[in-house]
């Protein structure tokens, strides 16, 4: 009897053992890097069986955070407002989210992600690796599905758009392989109905319309059950933080509930956008209303006209059309009840954020979330539907001026200096507020600047060490001025050189100030020693940009045909130009384009002394093409009309040149003592 004890008690270890090692995931970081690493071998078949368990393993994740934040948020309820009771409830639900997560994808420590691994993946980049892979396999609807996917999160990529074209040319694929592998459910339905809608096929858009509805509320659940973990407290060290235990879980709340509120403006914004889809979810009700029109079905039409007025009150439109359908039915009919109990929740979660919001500096406003389309009139007094307009606006964000809203711009001052001269002006470069000169600066010149960025550039300077910040393909350095005074300074280069690309950059601001005729000073706001390299052995088949389309003071979105003037973009940042310091390597062209990202509008060779300048704003959206051989070295250069927002290396860098001068340390070519003070 001890024996066979022993033996069940043996049998049960085994089975537990294989239980938990077949819950254990792997995480997703580690299948990402094996795959990169996969393609730069040129392995392609393990580049899809790795970047696929990635994608899987990050959905995955992604699932049981949400299923196991649900479960136990339902088995432990705060029921009582008893102290002891609620953090009772807190560690059992903490032990019971911990059990939960673990026997799903295995020791939570294993699964704690970078920032930039989580970035990528929400950047849909895998898609990309996967669509380069495919194609190589030869197995080109898969390629065309991976690249539609990562295009509808990137269309600002040129290249990408391009490659579409081309696969839809390809023998054997198929409209049907172009599709969105990670379109979200509620979107996808939407869409779908907005079609039929448009083709007057309201009976069959119902019930998209209704699909989408149903998704939406459950990707809410979902969005508010992900806001439940680790909160980021900026300007806060935790390490120091001193605040009691009921201010430590105020924060904490406060964060969370701005998280869940966040939610609206997550669900109504489409992959690669950085607004939202105005009157998003009100609009669902509205299709409805009229769609059960045309369809007869009355009593659904009304309640769906009164629903929609629950998020605009006496829209006037709307309110027409409750009073047309409440006389043909003869009664009254009521607001969609899932929709008042998502209201009421996000009152009181409005209610709770402005008790907790002096904490966080945050200021919530209703309007922010609820935009009405306007109103329609109707002679016949029959109810009236949408249009179907839609539009995208950004969320407590001022819109950026067109050119036309601007005061005149005038452009083609005087150059200031001998040889230089204009090659290409606003009119020739197709847009507004750009020139491109030659021979401001000499071969030699241009040959000390190289050698300069040779000595002093280190890999990913500017984007916080970055080493491939843009692409994969390239390796990026950059140096500061006053990087190349201290190197000078300590020996290290010529101080002359420092001094030089000291002089280049002012000589490139006085220009830019002269040509624009601008009435005010430009200050300099970022000065960069740049130098992008081709990393041999990666650019086969290459279909990304050196540097994506963008513009330098706003964030350009493509879809909506629009530039918001918001952080994170420097707004402060007026006018930019790059004066190249070589023209002998493969590709790396300077291109502008429209605002979609994709239509190019104008395209600029470097060479050697050539300066490319332009207004900062969304007038100008520009980028670099893929660098295929060689190195391109340029000084980039961005300035501001604001002498708030002065670049402070720039200041410390005057301050060295004065002193130096003073000591007439530029008269000959020396090179310092590193003992020697300034």
């Amino acid at each position: 009897m001890d024996m066979n004890s022993r033996i069940c008690g043996f049998l049960i270890c085994i089975i537990q053992t294989l239980l938990l090692s077949s819950a254990t995931l792997e995480p997703f970081d580690l299948l990402y890097d094996s795959g990169v690493e996969a393609f730069y071998k040129g392995d392609y078949g393990s580049v899809v069986r790795y970047m696929e368990s990635a994608l899987n393993s990050f959905s995955e994740v992604r699932r049981s955070r949400i299923a196991c934040r649900l479960k136990c948020r339902e088995q432990h309820r705060f029921d009582s407002f008893q102290t002891e009771k609620i953090f009772e409830v807190i560690l059992h639900k903490a032990h019971c989210l911990n059990e939960c997560i673990d026997g799903r994808i295995g020791a939570q420590s294993m699964h704690k992600i970078s920032e930039d691994v989580i970035q990528d993946f929400n950047r849909r980049i895998p898609f990309n690796y996967l669509q380069l892979a495919y194609r190589k396999l030869g197995q080109l609807d898969k390629a065309a599905s991976a690249a539609h996917t990562y295009f509808q999160a990137n269309p600002e990529h040129v290249e990408m758009g391009e490659d579409l074209e081309q696969y839809k040319a390809q023998k054997g694929v198929k409209e049907e392989h172009f599709i969105d592998r990670e379109s979200r459910p509620h979107q996808r339905a939407f869409f779908a109905g907005v079609k039929l809608y448009d083709k007057s096929h309201y009976e069959e858009s119902v019930s998209l319309f209704e699909k989408a509805l149903s998704e939406y509320f459950r990707a809410d659940e979902d969005c508010r059950a992900l806001c439940e973990g680790p909160q980021h407290f900026e300007e806060q060290d935790h390490v120091l933080y001193k605040y009691s235990l009921y201010e430590l879980i105020s924060d904490h709340y406060t964060q969370v509930l701005h998280c869940e509120h966040e939610c609206v403006r997550d669900l109504a914004t489409r992959p690669g956008r950085l607004s939202p889809m105005e009157n998003y979810l009100p609009l669902h009700y509205d299709y409805l209303q009229f769609a059960y029109y045309q369809a007869g079905r009355y009593e659904e039409a009304l309640d769906c006209a009164l629903t929609y007025l629950l998020f605009h009150e006496g829209e006037e439109f709307m309110t027409e059309n409750v009073e047309y359908y409440r006389e043909v039915l003869g009664h009254d009919g009521q607001p969609r009840k899932e929709a008042e109990g998502y209201l009421r929740r996000h009152k009181q979660e409005l209610d709770l954020l402005l008790i907790g919001s002096s904490n966080l500096g945050v200021n919530y406003t209703e309007g922010n979330y609820w935009s009405s389309s306007g109103g329609r009139e109707d002679a016949n007094r029959i109810p009236s539907g949408t249009d179907g307009w839609m539009d995208y606006v950004p969320i407590s964000a001022k819109r950026n001026y067109t050119m036309s809203e601007l005061p005149e711009l005038r452009e083609g001052g005087p150059l200031l200096y001998e040889n230089v001269h204009v090659v290409l002006n606003s009119l020739t470069l197709n847009g507004s507020q750009r020139v491109v000169l030659d021979d401001v600066i000499s071969d030699d010149q241009c040959s000390d600047l190289r050698n300069l960025a040779h000595s002093v550039a280190a890999a990913g300077d500017g984007y916080k060490g970055k080493m491939s910040p843009h692409t994969p393909n390239e390796r990026f350095e950059g140096a500061t001025v006053l990087k190349t005074f201290k190197f000078g300074y300590e020996g290290r280069v010529p101080l002359k050189s420092a001094r030089l690309f000291y002089d280049v950059s002012e000589k490139a601001r006085r220009i830019i100030e002269s040509y624009f005729k601008l009435n005010s000073t430009l200050h300099f706001s970022y000065t960069h020693l740049v130098c992008r390299t081709a990393i041999s052995g990666q650019q086969d088949h290459r279909n990304d940009l050196s540097h994506p389309i963008h513009a330098d003071n706003c964030l350009l979105d493509p879809e909506a045909n629009e530039c918001w003037k918001e952080p994170p973009a420097y707004t402060y940042r007026d006018y930019s130009a790059l004066l190249y310091l070589n023209g002998d390597f493969d590709g790396g062209e300077f291109i502008f384009t429209e605002m979609d990202a994709k239509t190019v509008t104008a395209t600029v060779k470097p060479r050697c002394g050539r300066l490319v300048g332009f207004s900062s704003g969304g007038e100008n959206p520009h980028g670099v093409r893929a660098v295929t051989r060689g190195q391109r070295c340029a000084v980039a250069l961005w300035f501001t009309l604001n002498p708030l927002y002065r670049e402070l290396e720039r200041l410390q860098a005057d301050e060295v040149v004065q002193a130096l001068d003073n000591q007439h340390m530029f008269d000959d070519d020396l090179r310092i003592n590193p003992k020697d003070e300034l």
